[in-house]
């Protein structure tokens, strides 16, 4: 199966009128920027993550140049 990308318009808008009628019109919009909150926290966290991992990379290649110029050196 297609899995959550499958989900179309049509499945949207009806989640939407599902979650409306569960909780009422006057707790959508506190529900809504409760999840954009998240999603902006969880953003924040995956690029956070994304660049220590970059970080990590860069350091690993700068010790491999140095050990590769001391040799180099020795020589």
């Amino acid at each position: 199966m297609g899995g959550i990308a499958s989900i179309g318009v049509p499945g949207l808008i009806i989640i939407l009128v599902i979650v409306l009628i569960i909780f009422g019109p006057k707790k959508l919009p506190e529900i809504g920027g409760a999840v954009g909150k998240t999603f902006a926290e969880f953003k924040r966290s995956t690029k956070g993550l994304m660049d220590d991992d970059d970080e990590d990379d860069k350091d690993k290649k700068d010790k491999k140049e140095t050990t590769e110029t001391n040799k180099t050196e020795s020589l």
